[in-house]
C-alpha cells in the first residue's frame, strides 16, 4: 500500500510527530511505501535544524532528517505555514531578504500542491495531529 503521512503538530509540544515518525517506521518495515510526508500548520516546526532539545530527549527533527536520507522520503514543509513561523530554505531567505535559513536537511519547502498530489499519488493519507 502507498501512504502519505501530514502532520500537523509540531515536535515537543504534541504525541502527533512522535507518532507519525512510528507509524512511518513501521509502515517501511511491513514493505509499504511512503509517497511524503507533508507538514503543515505548526507541524512544520519539525523541519528546523535550529531544534536542539537536552541531549537525554530524543531530537526529533534529526530522526526524520535521518529517516529520509536512509529511506529517500519526500519530506515537504507548507511554504506558507513555514514562512509564518520563520523557517526558511535559501530560496525562500533570499526571496524574503533574510540572512540566515534553518531549514533541515532532508526536508524541502513547497506548496500545498504538494499534499493535493500525495492525495492522488496514495492509497490512504494519515493524518497526524489536529
Amino acid at each position: 500500500m502507498i501512504f502519505s503521512i501530514l502532520v500537523n503538530e509540531g515536535p515537543y509540544t504534541h504525541q502527533a510527530s512522535d507518532t507519525a515518525f512510528n507509524f512511518t517506521m513501521a509502515a517501511l518495515a511491513k514493505g509499504h511505501r511512503i509517497f511524503r510526508v507533508f507538514f503543515y500548520h505548526d507541524g512544520v516546526n519539525n523541519g528546523t535544524r535550529l531544534t536542539t532539545p537536552p541531549q537525554d530527549d530524543r531530537n526529533i527533527v534529526a530522526r526524520w532528517s535521518k529517516l529520509a536520507q536512509e529511506s529517500e522520503l519526500d519530506l515537504v514543509v507548507c511554504v506558507a505555514a513555514a514562512q509564518r513561523r520563520g523557517i526558511v530554505d535559501d530560496g525562500e531567505a533570499k526571496r524574503n531578504g533574510k540572512d540566515a535559513t534553518n531549514l533541515a536537511p532532508g526536508f524541502r519547502i513547497s506548496g500545498l500542491g504538494q499534499l493535493i498530489e500525495a492525495g492522488i499519488q496514495s492509497d490512504r493519507i494519515v493524518t497526524f495531529g489536529d
